[in-house]
């Protein structure tokens, strides 16, 4: 599943669930791995560059039919074009070349979750747990 979280407001979550190769592009290109040869989304990102075209943004718009739709916006000498996509490989896209990820205000309205509340650590609870450790521990409990 990958999991987009809205910077702003109430930092609502929208679920989408991808597929295990298309998730591992994205943790490779999170993680900044160099594969010895390019990957698909490294070889298309290569292709744009060399017909001198950029990756300007990618767009999560919709969801029809339980399927999320995206779109990868270029910059291109033409013109801005924009192009249908998966969204699991315009994020994949967008990771590569730092492009801005954005989500529709439909789709968020429409689909969005909200947050799971924080838990919230009561101070005096803390402060007591910490205080029966302090008493059961012994010097022996850490070893030579």
């Amino acid at each position: 599943m990958m999991l987009l979280r809205e910077q702003d407001g109430t930092h609502r979550l929208l679920p989408i669930y991808i597929g295990s190769p298309e998730a591992s592009a994205i943790h490779y290109a999170l993680e900044g791995v160099q594969p010895p040869r390019p990957l698909t989304h490294d070889l298309f990102l290569d292709t744009l560059n060399q017909l001198g075209a950029d990756v300007s943004k990618v767009v999560v718009t919709e969801m029809r039919d339980r399927t999320y739709y995206a779109e990868v916006h270029l910059t291109t000498a033409d013109g801005d074009k924009v192009i249908s996509s998966r969204p699991s490989d315009a994020v994949a896209l967008a990771v590569r070349c730092h492009a801005p990820l954005f989500a529709t205000e439909a789709l968020m309205d429409a689909e969005a979750q909200d947050p799971p509340p924080e838990p919230e650590a009561d101070a005096a609870e803390i402060i007591d747990e910490f205080k029966d450790f302090i008493d059961s521990v012994s010097p022996e409990d850490f070893g030579a």
